[in-house]
């Protein structure tokens, strides 16, 4: 059983993505996934600016959910520019318009501000004020790329998580999980690094410092999975140690997307190197305690 904390999907097959792909349409999903025993996904719509090579609408999004018979769960997708492009813009009442309609967080941010931009500061405050988690997306530049523009070491998100303690950070994307080891290099951030993960990692760090700060494994974009595959005795420690914040998660995409994680998981439990306990949380205990889920 799994709850996917991180899928994308469209009524239509578009044009191929610049991944080499199209968005798996809402029938296409379920059949990827609930054969494997995920019984709830949540959508992450693609209403980014900086991800306007796939458009959609919330309401398209609010109208695949309601036509999958609880299946999907909504997350919100709110520009913190959306708004006159204020600093003091009321986001609240987006908020709580999508809020109304079934929106359980939101994500995937990947507006090219910094973390401490007067704008993505505002949009935290509002959503903390209605505990709304927020999924994230990182950037190495604020050119050239999507996501919250970030620094190697993730001091802009420290500076986030000592600010907002009461919102959830869903941490995800190649320069977050990459930070997981301490010998990270400027030119390796926003990529796969493979080897022995060194000690000194940032992700481990805030992780132990912050308890506003959780992990979306996520395999289809390659960085959550990388980082606990990439050296499995490492991985499987830290899964153990941070199993009340890490979060099963597929970022399905295209339906030529594997569903790596889901095996992984299996036999890890199987072979005795994962605990019952930390698989029952990962898998879906954790999502259902923080969207609050049946």
């Amino acid at each position: 059983m799994f709850v996917d904390i991180h899928v994308h999907t469209r009524y239509f097959e578009g044009p191929e993505r610049i991944y080499g792909g199209t968005y798996a349409t809402p029938q296409q999903l379920m059949d990827m996934l609930k054969p494997h025993g995920v019984r709830h996904a949540v959508i992450l719509p693609g209403v980014n600016p900086e991800c306007s090579y796939i458009p959609q609408s919330l309401g398209e999004v609010i109208r695949i959910v309601e036509e999958s018979e609880g299946f999907f769960i909504p997350f919100m997708n709110v520009d913190p520019r959306a708004v006159a492009n204020s600093p003091d813009a009321n986001l609240g009442h987006l908020m709580d318009f999508w809020m109304a309609r079934g929106c359980k967080g939101i994500g995937e941010v990947c507006a090219c501000l910094r973390f401490d931009d007067p704008k993505m500061e505002n949009l935290f405050r509002h959503a903390q004020e209605r505990r709304l988690p927020i999924t994230f997306h990182l950037a190495p530049e604020p050119t050239g790329y999507y996501g919250i523009v970030e620094e190697l070491g993730l001091p802009g998100l420290e500076g986030a998580l000592q600010k907002f303690p009461d919102l959830l950070f869903f941490g995800h994307s190649q320069p977050f999980w990459a930070e997981i080891s301490g010998d990270l290099t400027e030119d390796l951030r926003n990529t796969y690094p493979k080897g022995p993960v060194a000690p000194g990692g940032a992700v481990v760090r805030l992780m132990r410092d912050y308890p506003n700060l959780y992990g979306d494994l996520s395999p289809a974009a390659g960085s959550g999975f990388n980082a606990i595959a990439r050296d499995p005795d490492f991985g499987f420690a830290f899964m153990e140690e941070f199993q009340d914040r890490l979060l099963f998660g597929t970022d399905i995409c295209s339906p030529k997307d594997e569903l790596t994680l889901i095996p992984y998981l299996n036999d890890a439990l199987a072979e005795g190197k994962l605990s019952r306990e930390a698989y029952e949380k990962i898998g879906w205990k954790n999502a259902e305690r923080v969207l609050g889920l049946g």
